[in-house]
């Protein structure tokens, strides 16, 4: 596959991108229109939009590649999206509400009028450590795939090639931020869903079978297993593991995250953020369905012509980009890049947004819309995309796949301390917490976690844990919340629900 067409195509993709840019700011780039896009979004596009934000890169390489992987996932993580489908239903009818009563741009306002400033800002710095290393390994992956198969052959450094991504993404999004991002990502999407049912097309064409005998040949391979019931100490797999995880990964990674969340704020009402994060979440199960089938037919085809990768992330880009011809290696790459560029532009304007309104207090200020304030916002964005620079040339330094899993794997645990600190707001208004003593608690609960993970077949009798380990620190979290707190007395109760109801 010519590097120079894969270029060609890329380069013409972010020219449709600067386009929309162009028309969706023109009219207005001030600090409403990048935060909550006027609050004037169509509940569709943001739903549709959602999908290539939900899923990044990683989704799009991993997914497929783990169906064969030799530890056996199979179709396992289907049991996961499940746990992700109930998750969104309870973000929709009880975060959503809540975010609405209280007409939130930062949904971490909220921690400051439930439990305290110390609090607030301790949240708000979780989500900009948590999202910017995410994000950054989420935009590593995928310029690795870019720098192999295009930069290489031109002898740019990987630097340079990390730096030209991250311009490209500011340059669409610097001026309409939200309201651009909810158009590019409704365009990325429908790369990102076309690519999926192409390459199934594709594959199918190569091992001359129609999507019928495909279908068959999927469900009496031995890739096809979704439920797994046996072995709950041992098994990670285990469907009461993935599927609580799948759930309280979703409340905490997407409830209580600025990113998504900011896109359902910037509806009208509460009825169209609903049905718009009802809308999504049955596209998100369906499309989910589509990557764990590409998988499936990715390892059939590999078996019948003798294709063996290093590892199992590299089994889509293999057979895309070399074994399949060109349309389908344009497609791929298309597919790879929206899937990633999705996620990256909106995460670096959740981290705009929220740097701004939690930390700059932009909210508190009577002209958000000032001049001096949009250059604070201009300012912020460009030392973010710089930070994300920054992250991405250390992960290839460190250039150790361990490590950078640990990394990111350590990322995740920093939602569970959300999880906890939201539901004590919640469920535990009566109690005072002592403020200062929240910032320690909430990075006690991690190092725990980190603990218990490492060394729980030991001390645990066999158990292994997977993704249902964020409910464990979100327990830890509450319990030290609660262990540091005291009753509020009955006036500043009196008080906080009268300010609620006057909300």
């Amino acid at each position: 596959m010519s590097p120079l067409i894969l270029l060609s195509f890329i380069i013409g993709y972010f020219l449709v991108l600067l386009v929309i840019s162009w028309l969706t700011s023109r009219k207005s780039s001030d600090n409403d229109t990048f935060f909550v896009a006027n609050r004037n979004s169509k509940w569709y596009l943001v739903a549709f939009g959602m999908i290539g934000t939900a899923l990044s890169g990683v989704t799009f390489i991993s997914v497929p590649g783990k169906v064969g992987a030799p530890s056996g996932d199979e179709f396992a993580y289907f049991q996961f999206v499940l746990g992700n489908a109930a998750g969104f239903i309870i973000i929709a009818t009880v975060l959503l509400p809540l975010y609405y009563r209280l007409q939130l741009t930062s949904i971490y306002s909220y921690i400051e009028q439930a439990l305290g400033k110390w609090s607030y800002k301790t949240a708000a710095g979780i989500f900009l450590i948590s999202r910017t290393i995410g994000s950054a390994f989420r935009l590593y992956l995928v310029v690795i795939v870019l720098q192999r198969f295009i930069f290489d052959n031109y002898h740019i450094p990987f630097a340079v090639t990390v730096l030209i991504c991250l311009v490209l993404i500011w340059s669409y999004t610097f001026k309409g931020g939200l309201k651009t991002i909810i158009i590019t990502d409704s365009l990325q999407t429908l790369f990102l869903v076309s690519s999926v049912f192409l390459s199934i097309y594709f594959i199918c064409r190569s091992l001359n079978m129609n999507v019928f005998e495909a279908a068959d040949a999927i469900k009496n391979s031995s890739y096809s297993k979704i439920f797994f019931f046996n072995d709950f100490l041992g098994s990670k797999f285990h469907f009461s593991k993935e599927f609580l995880g799948g759930l309280f990964i979703t409340i905490g990674m997407t409830g209580l995250d600025q990113d998504l969340m900011q896109k359902n704020l910037s509806m009208k009402n509460i009825k169209e953020a609903q049905k718009n994060m009802f809308s999504f979440t049955t596209v998100f199960v369906i499309i989910n369905i589509f990557f764990l089938s590409v998988g499936a037919l990715l390892y059939i085809y590999a078996a019948r012509n003798g294709i063996t990768v290093a590892k199992t992330d590299y089994l889509y880009p293999t057979i895309a980009l070399q074994y399949l011809g060109v349309i389908p290696a344009v497609v791929f790459m298309l597919g790879l890049t929206a899937a990633t560029f999705a996620t990256t532009d909106s995460a670096l304007t959740a981290l705009t947004t929220s740097f701004c309104v939690d930390f700059l207090g932009f909210n508190k200020s009577k002209d958000v819309n000032s001049k001096a304030m949009v250059k604070t916002r201009h300012m912020v964005h460009i030392a973010f995309s710089g930070l994300m620079l920054l992250t991405i040339v250390i992960f290839n330094a460190i250039n150790n796949d361990a490590v950078v899993s640990a990394i990111f794997k350590v990322a995740s645990y920093t939602y569970g301390p959300l999880l906890g600190l939201y539901s004590f707001g919640l469920f535990a208004s009566k109690r005072q917490v002592y403020d200062k003593l929240v910032p320690f608690i909430c990075l006690i609960s991690p190092a725990i976690c980190f603990f218990l993970s490492t060394s729980s077949k030991t001390i645990l009798g066999g158990y292994v844990f997977d993704n249902e380990l964020i409910i464990i620190n979100g327990l830890i979290t509450f319990a030290g919340l609660w262990i540091t707190s005291s009753a509020k007395q009955a006036n500043a109760t009196l008080e906080l629900k009268n300010t609620n109801n006057r909300i």
